[in-house]
This record gives structure tokens, C-alpha cells and sequence, in this order.
């Protein structure tokens, strides 16, 4: 994959976690912008959300933000955006962010990031579109969530494919590396379906 992105990022947007994780999420924005990419978020100026938009920002890129008008107030809302849309609830959110990305970067985060995780990741497995998503996870915190999901496999209840759907990275140039060149297309089956659940 060449050219430029719209790359949505799912992080978190919560303020009580480590300074670490608010820094990956401004790398995350600087290198975007560096390559020429453009952003799509989750609306908010605190935490990852708003680090990551107003790196790209620095940086040059367009930045997009999709918030849910309940959460206008709690998540803040930056109306430093380019473009700021706010949709009548989560699943509108989810669905514009999903319209207007070419690519996705999924970043350590809470249920929130893990349920736009599912969602997208899902879609993939199922062939609803072929869209590169990667996990960036320098530290490990997902690590738990790949032993689930290889235990899910070895059940019968994951099609072992579902791995093909996503790509992990340790470092932000490598996860932007996979989604540049990332360009997998799933294939599914109805025999896929018989077999095992997602």
C-alpha cells in the first residue's frame, strides 16, 4: 500500500494512565504526519486522543475527530480539529470512524479501544473489507489478549485466519511500515462459517 492514509487511531482517553502511553501516542501522531498521512480519532483533547491529534497537527497532517455528543463534555472535545463530527452515540461514532479510514493503528487502551478493536478486527475476519489494522504494543500489554485469542483457535471457536486479519508492532516506524505495505485480502467461506465462530 503507497500513498497517503487516513489513518484512524483507537486509544485511550482515560487520565489515569501512565505518561508513557500518552508519549507513544504523540510519536504515533508525529511519525503519521511525517509520512504524509491524515488522522481520524475519537474527538477528545485528553489522554492518547488528544495527544495524538495534536502531534499530527504539529506535524502538518489534517486531523478528523468523531466524538458522541454525550461524551462532548466528559471527553472534552477538540475543536482544534480539522474536521470535528459529533454523532448521536457510540455504534455512529464507530461507523463514521470506519467510513473515513483507509487503515487502522490500535494503540494499549481500555474496553473502549478493545470494542472498536473487536468490531474492526471482526469485519476484517469476516472479508466486510480489507482495511490493514495493526496492534501497536511496545510493551506487552495486549499479550494476554493474543494467548485468549490463540486459545479461542485452538477450541474452534476463532478461525485460524483471524490472525491473518492483523499485524503486531513493537515500535511506532514499524507499525507504520505494516500498514503502508499491509494488503492482505481475506477471503471467507461459507464452510468458514459451519466450522467455527469468529
Amino acid at each position: 500500500m503507497s500513498g497517503s492514509l487516513a489513518v484512524c487511531v483507537f486509544c485511550a482517553s482515560s487520565s489515569r494512565i501512565d505518561r508513557r502511553f500518552v508519549d507513544l501516542a504523540a510519536e504515533a501522531g508525529a511519525e503519521l504526519a511525517r509520512r504524509g498521512h491524515s488522522l481520524v480519532s475519537g474527538g477528545a483533547q485528553v489522554s492518547c486522543m488528544g495527544a495524538v491529534a495534536r502531534a499530527a497537527r504539529a506535524g502538518g497532517a489534517r486531523t478528523v475527530g468523531v466524538i458522541p455528543e454525550g461524551l462532548v463534555d466528559l471527553e472534552i472535545s477538540d475543536e482544534e480539529n480539522d474536521e470535528l463530527i459529533v454523532t448521536p452515540d457510540m455504534r455512529a461514532r464507530k461507523g463514521e470512524m470506519d467510513r473515513r479510514s483507509d487503515a487502522f493503528l490500535v494503540l494499549p487502551g481500555g474496553i473502549g479501544t478493545l470494542e472498536e478493536l473487536f468490531e474492526i478486527w471482526t469485519a476484517r475476519t469476516l472479508g466486510m473489507h480489507d482495511k490493514p489494522i495493526v496492534l501497536l504494543d511496545p510493551v506487552g500489554v495486549y499479550e494476554p489478549l493474543r494467548e485468549l485469542m490463540k486459545g479461542l483457535a485452538e477450541h474452534g471457536f476463532t478461525r485460524p485466519g483471524a490472525f491473518d486479519a492483523i499485524s503486531w508492532a513493537s515500535t511506532v516506524p514499524e507499525a507504520f511500515d505494516l500498514l503502508e505495505r499491509s494488503q492482505v485480502r481475506l477471503e471467507a467461506t461459507p464452510e468458514d462459517y459451519a466450522e467455527a465462530e469468529l
